[in-house]
């Protein structure tokens, strides 16, 4: 990844919360070429992998997954906070290193054997994208990776994703 990129991403200190050190990517998506190049980057990271869907949880995940579903030519599963989505779902809690949270998506989001990427834009101590994997396995998907634009390494959120795929294009 470029210094470019990484000159992109704003530190917030504590936000939500004190202590929390926010990374904020909002730079890089007004930056034309930046986002171009995050995005490339993703897809020629993903391209080629036996994936069948795209799963983000919302909000930040949305823009890089369905940029990636779009350019893979496969579907897009939008994960959301409970009461989002309009029609049947499944539900899964997880822990955030600021509390709780929980999410839920459509029951017929995947099907037995679908392989999913799972994709956000950060990975912190790991709770939203295990939750995110518990949906999809509930259903009989298989997880092929979960990838995120930002790692925080001090949180060690792979350690609650052992046994999986895990790609990163930054860490802090």
């Amino acid at each position: 990844m470029s210094e470019s990129l990484e000159k992109h991403i704003r530190a917030i200190p504590d936000f939500p919360k004190v202590g929390i050190v926010f990374r904020d990517i909002t730079p890089a998506l007004l930056a034309p070429k930046v986002f171009k190049e995050l995005c490339d980057s993703l897809y020629a990271h993903c391209k080629g992998r036996p994936i069948d869907k795209v799963a983000a949880v919302e909000s930040r995940g949305f823009i890089f997954a369905s940029v990636l579903a779009y350019k893979m030519g496969i579907g897009f599963i939008p994960m959301r906070k409970p009461g989002k989505l309009p029609w049947k779902t499944i539900h899964e809690k997880y822990s955030l290193e600021y509390g709780e949270a929980a999410i839920e998506m459509h029951i017929d989001a995947v099907s037995k054997g679908d392989r999913i990427l799972i994709m956000d834009d950060l990975l912190a101590t790991g709770g939203t994208a295990a939750a995110a994997a518990r949906l999809v396995e509930r259903q009989g998907g298989i997880v092929d990776e979960l990838a995120f634009v930002i790692e925080l390494t001090a949180l060690n959120g792979r350690s609650n994703l052992k046994g999986r795929s895990v790609y990163s294009l930054m860490q802090f």
